[in-house]
């Protein structure tokens, strides 16, 4: 669950954050000395070429991956300190991913994709499908609880990972190119859905986009260019 904290704090500031990338004999510099701020509630975009380093910062201030140099810190936590089980469990928490691709589970129900980081989280069952049960409703969605992803569209899939990072309630939503595979209008209904279970209520989104339409609904935009952030 989301943790009730002094609103005035950041819920996340990244501070001299690098990434390098060995290759045979050469070092590729990804990132270049990050700093950010994300306040909680707000919305922010980050554009950039492809290649500029966008994703592998997502998964830096996430916690998929560990930075080469600098720290993250989400909620007052060092994430370089913690352990990868540790780690672990502060993704499952803290942090809400959406994907480009929508990584569901094959073999498991749209339902049952929903309530997998409940379940990891060790919440109680029924309580748990009820509420991945009205996230999915929500997300106009629910006729297809018992579908598996294979007979959803891809929009409709996109919509079952929204509802999957949002069934613990986390402070921090990430999203990685969330319209990439969709069409215009499938992909501003995504966004539209996005920002309204998101910043909408109260949680702190940051998402990576080349669309500047999508770019331009956050409340700040920021641009990753050779390594750097700046406004």
């Amino acid at each position: 669950m989301a943790k009730s904290a002094n609103s005035d704090e950041p819920l996340l500031e990244a501070r001299g954050v690098t990434k390098d990338y060995r290759d045979a004999d050469r070092t590729l510099h990804v990132l270049r000395g990050i700093d950010l701020t994300l306040s909680r509630g707000e919305s922010v975009a980050i554009v950039g070429a492809s290649g500029a380093g966008k994703s592998t910062l997502l998964h830096l201030l996430g916690g998929i991956d560990r930075p080469t140099q600098g720290k993250v810190i989400v909620e007052g936590t060092d994430l370089g300190r913690l352990g990868d089980r540790a780690l672990a469990g502060f993704r499952n928490r803290t942090v809400g991913f959406v994907f480009q691709f929508h990584h569901l589970l094959a073999e498991f129900s749209a339902l049952e994709n929903v309530m997998i980081p409940g379940l990891i989280a060790a919440r109680e069952s029924n309580a748990l499908r009820g509420e991945a049960e009205g996230l999915l409703g929500a997300l106009g969605l629910e006729e297809r609880l018992t579908h598996r992803p294979a007979k959803l569209s891809g929009g409709e899939q996109q919509r079952v990972a929204l509802a999957r990072a949002l069934i613990n309630q986390p402070a921090l939503i990430l999203a990685d190119e969330p319209t990439g595979n969709l069409d215009e209008e499938t992909g501003e209904t995504v966004i539209d859905l996005l920002w309204r279970h998101t910043a909408g209520q109260g949680r702190t989104l940051l998402i990576v986009t080349h669309d500047r339409e999508i770019a331009a609904r956050a409340d700040r935009q920021l641009r990753l260019h050779e390594g750097r952030l700046s406004e």
